[in-house]
């Protein structure tokens, strides 16, 4: 067993890795990924903008729908700057500690959004359930409350991962597999026992996610229960279309995040290519995807698109 070496670890360059066989490619690339990047960052700071400038939004499904957004930059934009560096080949060298930092907002904010994501079901809930009691239960400061405490959960559990990984020594390959770090990615090239990296973190995520998804599902559970005691048919349809936005917005993020950790933990010997691609759909494809869902689907939102981007006469007639 080899001793463990804080100088080590800290010490430690990684070398990021592009798409392997496309690397004459990288620039071409690089263009539609940086036209998704723009769009999503264009998109989430358009929900952010108008959430905050329409008193109208100033209610909890719209500060929930604020977080996602927000959250969803977090957790994108710290990788987007060592992607480009790879792809316009200025750079594929990563220090320890920037790894780290990186590494702790890509899974921080990914189980950030996943808490969000809970507390916009139990929103539609008691939207959808309790209608009456909306407005006293989900109080301006309960919703602060929800954000911090999502913050903390998400981060807090990470600190002991990171932590250790300062006192594994890498005498393997420091090449990593993605434009960014991931912890399963950055633990196999250790030569140090890692039984506790690969047990405490599957614990961590078996946990912060299976509750959030546990908890997703049982309130949909009650939802679907209250909606079917609706008489008409289109009560149900309108109570049901109010969490279309919020089911699509759940599925752009477990779906990519299931696969990925999937393909880390029982596909390690399939071929590079998977591993990138599902990783960049995991990390780029919710910030573009979740402003364009509610855009369109929610027709607040759309509304205040249209006031912000077109001139009134037209933006009323639209809408």
């Amino acid at each position: 067993m080899v001793p463990l070496n804080f100088s080590n670890a800290l010490s430690s360059i990684f070398y990021l890795t592009g798409i392997p066989g496309y690397e004459e490619y990288h620039h071409w690339i690089s263009i539609p990924l940086c036209l998704l990047c723009c769009v999503g960052i264009m998109g989430n700071c358009t929900i952010l903008h108008i959430v905050r400038t329409d008193s109208r939004l100033h209610e909890p499904m719209y500060y929930f729908l604020a977080m996602l957004s927000l959250t969803d930059m977090c957790m994108s934009m710290p990788t987007m700057i060592t992607l480009f560096r790879v792809l316009w080949s200025i750079s594929r060298e990563i220090n320890f500690s920037t790894c780290v930092v990186q590494m702790f907002f890509i899974h921080a904010f990914s189980f950030t959004e996943s808490s969000v994501l809970l507390a916009m079901a139990v929103d539609r809930y008691v939207a959808i359930c309790h209608p009456l009691r909306y407005a006293t239960i989900l109080t301006p400061r309960l919703i602060i409350k929800i954000g911090i405490v999502a913050l903390f959960r998400s981060s807090c559990p990470l600190i002991p991962l990171l932590i250790r990984l300062a006192f594994i020594p890498f005498c393997r390959s420091h090449v990593l597999s993605h434009s960014y770090c991931l912890h399963q990615d950055i633990i196999r090239l250790a030569c140090a026992d890692i039984k506790f990296n690969v047990i405490y973190g599957l614990t961590v995520v078996i946990t912060l996610w299976g509750v959030d998804a546990l908890g997703i599902f049982v309130s949909y559970v009650f939802i679907l229960h209250s909606v079917l005691k609706i008489s008409s048919r289109e009560g149900r349809v309108k109570a049901l279309s109010t969490c279309a936005s919020h089911i699509c917005a759940v599925l752009i993020l477990y779906v990519p995040m299931i696969g990925l950790s999937i393909i880390h933990r029982f596909a390690k010997h399939s071929s590079p290519l998977i591993h990138i691609f599902m990783a960049n759909i995991y990390l780029l494809v919710p910030p573009v995807l979740n402003p364009i869902i509610y855009s369109v689907k929610t027709k607040q939102i759309r509304q205040g698109i249209f006031n912000l981007f077109l001139p009134k006469k037209i933006s009323s007639s639209l809408t």
